[in-house]
C-alpha cells in the first residue's frame, strides 16, 4: 500500500511539474516562441493635423495624429503590448513647427500617441543647434509623455578630440538632459526588443546647419549590435533609421546597412519618404517604410522562428483618411497647439492659420511632380513669381529690379488644392527653416550672378538634377530649352531672359543680374558643386561684383525685417486680382498652362545633338580625346613590349 501511494505521489508531482512547464506563459527566449506587433511612422514633418492636398488629381484631406490615435487605440485593444516607433523628421512641414523650439509640439504629440522610441532626422536641425536644443529641453521639462530618443552614430569622440564648439556642447548638454541613448531595450510580455537609431550620410548632406559629426551607419550599428549582444538579453533587434532606400543600389543606405549588419531583424526606414507596400528583405532583415506626412500608419506582425530569427507574418500601410474618426483628446491637444501658433507666431505677420488668401480653380502640379518629373510645372512658376513680387515690393536698400527668381524642388513641400487657399496651406507648401533672426521660416536672399552663371544654373537643372532631384529648378525671368539626349553638361541649347510678357532679351555673359531665392538654396550651392565635381560652380556676389563669403549677408529685408519665403508667397496670393468681386483674390488662369520657361527638345538628330556646344562640351571632348590618345599610346607600348619579348624569346631558342 505504501508503494502504491508513493507511485501516486510521483505521478501527481510529475503532473504538477508538467503543468508549470507547459501551462505557464513562456518567454520569447524559451523554445523560440513569441509574436511582436509593431506600428511605425517616419517623416511626419509637423503634420499633426489633417491637411488638404492633391493626390492622383483629386482633392483629398489626409493624415492627422488624432485619427492615427484612434487606430492605435484599436490595435492596443487587440494587443496592449503593440509597439509604436518613429524614424525621424518628425518636425518641419506645417505651422506647428513654429513652436518646435519653444514647445516641442511634435515630440509631445508623438508621446501622446504612445510612441516609445524615435530618432533624429535632418530637419530636426533646421532651427540650428539652439532650436534643437530648445526642443529637447522643452520636451524633457513638459511633464508630458515623450518617446525615448535613440541615436548611435553621433561621433562625440572625434568632436571631443578636436574640442567641442559652443554649438556642439549645447547639443551634448541637451542630449544628456533628454536622455538620448545609442539604443533602448523594451520588454513586451517577456520579449526583449532592442531599438537603436542611426542618421545617414544623405541626411547629413541635407542638413547644412548641423554641427555634429557622424560615423558610418553600418560601422556604428555593428558596434552597437555587438554591445547589445554582450550586455542585453535581447530577443529582437530593431533599427529606426533616418537614412532611406533608393532604386540605385549604391545609394540605398538602409539596404547597405541590412547587408552589412545582418543581425538586425527589422529596419524602419525614414528620410526618403518612401512608401513600401511590400517590405524589402535581405537575408533575415526586413526593411519597411510607410511614406510621409502621416498619410499612412505602418503596421506589421512578426513571429520568432526556431533559429531565433523573426519572420514577418503580416504587413500593411493603413491610409489615414477622413472616414477614420479623430480621437477627441488628441484633437483637443492639437487644436490648443494651433491656437498658440496663431497667438505667438502668425500675429507677427498679421495672419491667422485659417485666413483665406485666394480662391483657386487651377489644377496645380504636386510637390512630387516638381521633384520627380523633369519639366516645367505651374506650381514652380507661381512660387518663383511670388519671390519676384515680394522682392520688388520690399523696402530694401537695394532698389535694382529683380531679373530672376529661383525655386528648387527640394524646398517645395506641398501643393494647392482647388478651392480656398489659406495661410496654413501656403505655409505647408514652403515651410522649411529659420533665419538668423530666430523667427521660423527661411528668408529670401538677394544675390548677383553673371549671365554666364545664369546659363550654368540652367545647365545645373538640365544635367545635375537627374542625380540630385532636390536641385530641379523652377525660375521666373529666365527661359531655357534643353535636350535630355545631349551629353551631360551640354544639354541646354537656348537660354534667355524674359519679362512678364515673355519678351526675349539675350543674356550678356559678363553682366550682373539680380536673383532672389531662399536661404537654404544659397546654403546648398556647395552640394551642387560637389555633385558636378566642381565643374558647375556658382559664386554669389553683391551688386558691385564682390563675392559673398557668408550667404546670410545677402538676406533680403523689408524695413529691416527678414522677408520670409512663405510670407512672400502669402503676400503674392493676397495681391492677386479679385476677378469675381467677392473680396478675395483669384489665382489667374495664366497658371493653367505652361509658359515656355523650361522647354524640352526631345530630339536625337545629329544636328540637334551637336548644335550650340558650350565650354563644358569642349572640356568633355578634350578629356575624351586625351583618354583616347592615352589608350592608343598604351596599346602601342604594349605591342612594342610584346614584339620585344617575342624577339628575345626567339633568340634564346636559337
Amino acid at each position: 500500500m505504501k508503494k502504491f501511494f508513493a507511485k501516486i505521489a510521483v505521478l501527481c508531482l510529475t503532473a504538477m511539474l508538467s503543468f508549470s512547464l507547459y501551462g505557464a506563459p513562456a518567454s520569447a527566449s524559451e523554445a523560440g516562441s513569441g509574436q511582436v506587433d509593431i506600428l511605425f511612422l517616419h517623416d511626419t514633418h509637423s503634420h499633426l493635423d489633417s491637411f488638404p492636398t492633391v493626390e492622383d488629381g483629386q482633392n483629398v484631406t489626409l493624415g492627422g495624429f488624432a485619427r492615427i490615435k484612434t487606430l492605435i487605440d484599436e490595435k492596443k485593444l487587440e494587443n496592449p503590448n503593440t509597439l509604436l516607433l518613429d524614424a525621424g523628421d518628425f518636425s518641419m512641414g506645417t505651422l506647428v513647427q513654429t513652436i518646435f523650439h519653444t514647445d516641442a509640439a511634435e515630440l509631445r504629440m508623438l508621446g501622446a500617441l504612445g510612441c516609445e522610441v524615435t530618432t533624429l532626422g535632418n530637419h530636426e536641425f533646421d532651427y540650428r543647434s539652439a532650436g534643437l536644443a530648445g526642443a529637447l529641453d522643452a520636451a524633457a521639462e513638459s511633464g508630458d509623455p515623450i518617446p525615448a530618443l535613440a541615436l548611435c552614430n553621433v561621433d562625440w569622440e572625434a568632436m571631443e578630440a578636436e574640442g567641442l564648439t559652443s554649438d556642439q556642447q549645447l547639443l551634448k548638454d541637451a542630449f544628456s538632459a533628454y536622455g538620448v541613448k545609442d539604443y533602448v531595450v523594451l520588454d513586451k510580455s517577456g520579449i526583449r526588443i532592442a531599438v537603436l537609431g542611426v542618421f545617414g550620410e544623405d541626411a547629413l548632406a541635407c542638413a547644412p546647419t548641423c554641427v555634429l559629426k557622424f560615423r558610418d551607419i553600418s560601422e556604428a550599428a555593428a558596434d552597437t549590435v555587438k554591445k547589445i549582444r554582450e550586455n542585453e538579453d535581447a530577443d529582437m533587434i530593431v533599427c529606426i533609421s533616418h537614412s532611406g532606400t533608393s532604386e540605385e543600389a549604391d545609394k540605398s543606405e538602409d539596404e547597405i546597412l541590412a547587408k552589412a549588419v545582418p543581425e538586425i531583424d527589422l529596419i524602419v526606414s525614414g528620410h526618403t519618404h518612401t512608401s513600401l507596400y511590400e517590405p524589402i528583405r535581405h537575408g533575415d532583415t526586413y526593411i519597411v517604410s510607410c511614406g510621409s506626412y502621416a498619410r499612412n500608419l505602418g503596421a506589421l506582425s512578426m513571429s520568432r522562428q526556431e533559429n531565433g530569427r523573426w519572420r514577418m507574418d503580416s504587413y500593411e500601410l493603413i491610409p489615414i483618411t477622413q472616414d477614420i474618426p479623430a480621437q477627441p483628446t488628441a484633437q483637443a491637444k492639437i487644436d490648443s497647439l494651433m491656437e498658440k501658433v496663431d497667438s505667438t507666431y502668425l500675429t507677427g505677420f498679421g495672419y491667422t492659420a485659417k485666413q483665406v488668401l485666394a480662391q483657386n480653380d487651377i489644377e496645380f502640379a504636386t510637390s512630387d511632380d516638381l521633384y520627380y518629373i523633369h519639366d516645367e510645372h505651374n506650381l514652380g512658376n507661381l512660387l518663383s513669381d511670388a519671390f519676384v513680387y515680394a522682392a520688388e515690393n520690399a523696402n530694401d536698400p537695394d532698389d535694382h529690379p529683380i531679373d530672376a527668381a529661383i525655386v528648387p524642388s527640394g524646398c517645395v513641400r506641398d501643393t494647392f488644392a482647388t478651392g480656398d487657399v489659406t495661410v496654413a496651406d501656403v505655409f505647408n507648401a514652403y515651410s522649411l527653416g529659420i533665419g538668423p533672426d530666430g523667427i521660423p521660416g527661411y528668408p529670401l536672399i538677394s544675390i548677383y550672378l553673371t549671365g554666364a552663371e545664369l546659363k550654368t544654373g540652367a545647365e545645373i537643372d538640365a544635367s545635375v538634377s537627374d542625380f540630385m532631384k532636390s536641385a530641379r529648378l523652377y525660375i521666373s525671368g529666365l527661359h531655357f530649352t534643353y535636350n535630355p539626349h545631349r551629353i551631360i553638361l551640354n544639354k541646354v541649347t537656348d537660354c534667355y531672359m524674359a519679362d512678364g510678357k515673355g519678351s526675349r532679351t539675350e543674356i550678356e555673359d559678363d553682366k550682373l543680374y539680380r536673383v532672389v531665392c531662399d536661404l537654404y538654396s544659397g546654403q546648398m550651392l556647395g552640394a551642387v558643386t560637389d555633385v558636378s565635381y566642381g565643374i558647375l560652380s556658382v559664386q554669389p556676389k553683391f551688386a558691385d561684383g564682390t563675392p559673398i563669403e557668408d550667404i546670410e549677408d545677402a538676406i533680403l529685408t523689408d524695413n529691416g525685417r527678414e522677408v520670409k519665403a512663405w510670407a512672400a508667397i502669402a503676400a503674392y496670393m493676397d495681391s492677386l486680382e479679385d476677378t469675381d468681386g467677392d473680396g478675395i483674390s483669384n489665382v489667374p488662369e495664366a497658371y493653367a498652362s505652361a509658359q515656355g520657361r523650361k522647354v524640352i527638345e526631345d530630339s536625337r538628330s545629329i544636328g540637334d545633338l551637336l548644335k550650340n556646344p558650350n565650354k563644358f562640351a569642349f572640356i568633355i571632348l578634350g578629356v575624351l580625346l586625351l583618354l583616347l590618345v592615352l589608350a592608343v599610346l598604351l596599346l602601342w607600348l604594349l605591342i612594342k613590349l610584346v614584339r620585344r619579348l617575342t624577339r628575345r624569346h626567339g633568340r634564346k631558342k636559337t
